[in-house]
């Protein structure tokens, strides 16, 4: 079989940036690494609660990291911002609380600020959301795969590769379907392209959504 590689990890240092920023000692690192899984999940649960919004859909694209000795700077890139920010100060005040308990860290500081993605479904991870919604609404998946790359041909994108895997649609054999719309060049280093993959609970079992996004070249 051909072999596979995440194309965010394969393009870091060209085109892909990390999304944690800190050092650490060896002996710290694994610390460091749980603290980031922490802070993200922290932030998830919190927007998952706290958004009363139709489409069930949290709009957070990613979640950077950036950790000094004294500081821990968390910058969250959202597609749709105005759940956090309708009564904004509170909101995010109650965030930093939230995060701050969660790692009971008293000698740094927490820093939390949002940003706004421009074209909200030119990104996998929100796309991601929009299909597994419309998956738990049972809509034919074949529908919500066409909506998504509707969806991302107005975010002017040059190509999307969308896949879901799984008990499609109830059947008793798991299997893979997949659909492309212009083009995805994973072997190219220089090409940017965003991938995400989601896992997705529903009735029959759980799927997986995996979504290239080929955004532009450099």
């Amino acid at each position: 079989m051909g072999q596979k590689i995440n194309p965010l990890g394969f393009r870091l240092g060209t085109t892909q940036s990390h999304h944690s920023l800190w050092f650490a000692q060896p002996k710290k690192y694994s610390e460091g690494l749980e603290e980031d899984k922490k802070i993200r999940d922290c932030i998830k649960n919190y927007v998952q609660k706290n958004i009363r919004i139709s489409s069930g859909m949290e709009g957070i694209a990613r979640i950077e990291i950036k950790k000094r000795i004294d500081l821990i700077q968390i910058i969250i890139y959202m597609g749709f911002p105005k759940l956090l920010i309708e009564d904004k100060p509170r909101r995010v005040e109650e965030l930093q609380m939230n995060v701050q308990k969660e790692l009971n860290c008293v000698n740094r500081k927490l820093n939390i600020a949002i940003t706004r993605i421009y074209n909200p479904y030119g990104d996998p991870n929100i796309l991601a959301e929009f299909i597994a919604g419309q998956l738990k609404n049972r809509v034919s998946f074949r529908k919500a795969m066409k909506k998504a790359i509707e969806l991302t041909e107005q975010a002017n994108t040059k190509g999307i590769q969308v896949q879901i895997a799984g008990r499609i649609d109830g059947k008793e054999i798991a299997r893979v379907e997949w659909i492309r719309e212009g083009r995805v060049p994973l072997q190219t280093i220089e090409a940017k392209i965003d991938y995400c993959s989601y896992t997705v609970r529903t009735i029959y079992g759980v799927l997986g959504i995996k979504i290239w996004v080929f955004v532009d070249e450099e």
